[in-house]
């Protein structure tokens, strides 16, 4: 059998970070030399009461606040975009499992481009409100362990798995051997997360265990025999973060300084390809 890495040995103090979304508690967030990346310690004996919040809102559909309204007008946006890149893959069958697919609008547009769909999702609020759009996800990988998919999707899922090398190997039995597995997951090496520091939003510490680079996530991927074949930018992700960073940061929301500061962070990635949340196209090595 094959010895899982360590990902939490050999770590050093990196920054201390709140929990703005349910407990107020404070956690460290602690650098992993080895993999360049860092780690949320420690981490709670029950985890899933961190995502009992209204304020998880990709669990939920709310409209509430402005907030919540530019959050559901720009996944809508994206939502094609995401469609747009697995379609360009060329498959014949179109399978495609989305692990953490929330209340499943994006197998809903999937659905609508003749794919064959299938979810996962640990959430029953947000399980139940799919399955009112006619998306039945399930809240166990092992229900697929005989299947194989075209396309499997990790859309900001990766940062919230707790065994992480034993996942990637799961991933690796479920994909199909021309398969396309994507993993879009927020960069701790970006403008926006360098500028905020604890206050930047994507931390959201403990939910998110792991804080990726793209160094990391080659590294993590290579070990159990998968390649990065190409990397993308989330572009609007750091507008909403660096809004969410504001608020945390000064206690209001600051619409204009956060658009700045995603602007910036934008900018500078044009350059050093570090942008706030990136994709990462992998296929079997």
């Amino acid at each position: 059998m094959k010895k899982q890495p360590d990902f939490y040995s050999d770590l050093e103090p990196f920054l201390q970070c709140k929990d703005y979304t349910v407990s107020e508690e404070l956690y460290d967030v602690k650098r992993n030399h080895a993999y360049d990346m860092l780690v949320t310690f420690p981490v709670p004996e029950k985890l899933e009461n961190y995502y009992k919040s209204e304020k998880y809102i990709s669990h939920t559909d709310s409209k509430k606040s402005l907030f919540d309204k530019m959050y559901q007008f720009v996944k809508n946006f994206t939502l094609q975009k995401k469609v747009d890149l697995i379609n360009s893959f060329g498959f014949e069958n179109n399978t495609i499992l989305d692990i953490g697919a929330g209340t499943g609008d994006f197998l809903k547009v999937c659905l609508k481009n003749n794919w064959t769909v299938f979810g996962i999702e640990p959430n029953q609020q947000a399980r139940e409100i799919a399955k009112e759009k006619g998306i039945i996800l399930h809240n166990d990988l092992e229900v697929y362990s005989n299947k194989k998919f075209d396309v499997i999707t990790l859309w900001h899922v990766l940062e919230h798995v707790e065994n992480l090398s034993e996942f990637i190997s799961q991933l690796h039995n479920l994909l199909s051997e021309n398969g396309k597995l994507i993993v879009a997951v927020p960069n701790y090496k970006s403008d926006d997360a360098v500028y905020y520091k604890e206050f930047w939003a994507a931390f959201d510490v403990p939910r998110h265990l792991w804080h990726f680079s793209q160094q990391s996530i080659s590294k993590i991927f290579s070990s159990e025999n998968f390649v990065v074949e190409k990397i993308l930018p989330m572009k609007f992700d750091s507008f909403y973060v660096s809004m969410l960073s504001e608020k945390y940061k000064t206690g209001n929301m600051n619409f204009l300084n956060g658009f700045w500061r995603g602007f910036v962070s934008n900018w500078k990635a044009r350059k050093t390809s570090e942008y706030s949340s990136l994709i990462y196209i992998i296929k079997k090595s």
